[in-house]
């Protein structure tokens, strides 16, 4: 819960004087409930946010950032107005598209505080407070105590995930093909995408995939897709099949050319597609999780 590497909480202010190496992690769960929302800071690719270059940045308009805010600094704002810090690192069980929502029971992540000025702090009341300020955007559920070695856990322990998607189709699809996809696990191979070439090493990737419904969607032309994957796996090009880079996809097995309009993630599951356990919070500070 607290790692204390250099303390010093006495002086005459009562206690709330910084506490320099000293760090707090919590744990809990987000839901996403909107699709203009990154995970982590979203800086600028052009001027990184620094305080001198961003100004002349044609990019972000002096902003530094591509968007107003983040998981991370909705959550850290109110973790920080409670513990007395403005200094804090996210550490989440990976990351979905800032277009994808995050539902269901939410994904895990810690929060780890540095420098705290203040460590008893009711984690119900902080949990209350992300929520009231966020309705409509952004949940935390299950906040708790809990200790570094958890966020190697969290971001190291591959997770599938279950999703929905809102697939268009280019033409008609055979009920036939539908009936001949639902319940089946493929193996599919993924050369890495463009969109994500500039983070990630250009190779092929096989990964499995489970596609659990395809029922028609709200509109004509519509599919309404749900599946399961595995780790890494690139959902948005599992369905449209970015020309071939990604096979078999989608489109090629329902025979008709699909595009994934939007994409939720509702379950983070174990590495076999199975559901997480989900961790209580403590009543108490300092109670062991």
């Amino acid at each position: 819960m607290v790692d204390h590497e250099e303390v010093d909480g006495g002086g005459r202010d009562g206690g709330r004087r910084e506490l320099p190496g000293v760090k707090v992690f919590v744990e809990g769960r987000y839901r996403k409930l909107t699709r203009d929302l990154p995970q982590t800071v979203f800086f600028c690719p052009e001027c990184k946010g620094h305080p001198r270059r961003r100004q002349k940045c044609a990019r972000c308009e002096g902003f530094g950032k591509l968007t107003r805010d983040s998981v991370q600094e909705l959550i850290g704002w109110v973790v920080g107005a409670f513990f007395k810090t403005r200094k804090n690192k996210f550490h989440g069980a990976g990351r979905e598209d800032v277009d994808v929502r995050m539902l269901g029971g939410g994904r895990p992540f810690v929060m780890e505080v540095l420098n705290p000025k203040v460590l008893d702090v009711d984690l119900a009341a902080v949990e209350s407070e992300i929520n009231k300020r966020n309705a409509g955007r952004l949940e935390v559920v299950g906040l708790h105590w809990t200790e570094k070695d958890r966020v190697r856990v969290i971001k190291e322990t591959p997770h599938a995930k279950e999703y929905e998607a809102l697939v268009t189709t280019e033409g008609p699809v055979a009920p036939e093909k539908i009936r001949d996809l639902v319940g089946r696990r493929l193996t599919v191979t993924q050369q890495t995408p463009v969109r994500v070439a500039h983070r990630r090493a250009d190779k092929a990737r096989e990964r499995w995939i489970e596609f659990r419904a395809v029922e028609p969607g709200p509109e004509a032309g519509q599919l309404r897709v749900r599946l399961r994957t595995e780790h890494g796996t690139y959902v948005k090009e599992a369905i449209h099949g970015e020309g071939g880079a990604t096979t078999p996809n989608l489109s090629q097995l329902l025979d008709v050319q699909c595009h994934c309009k939007e994409l939720d993630v509702l379950e983070i599951l174990d590495d076999e597609g199975e559901k997480l356990a989900v961790v209580k919070r403590p009543a108490v500070f300092g109670q062991d999780v």
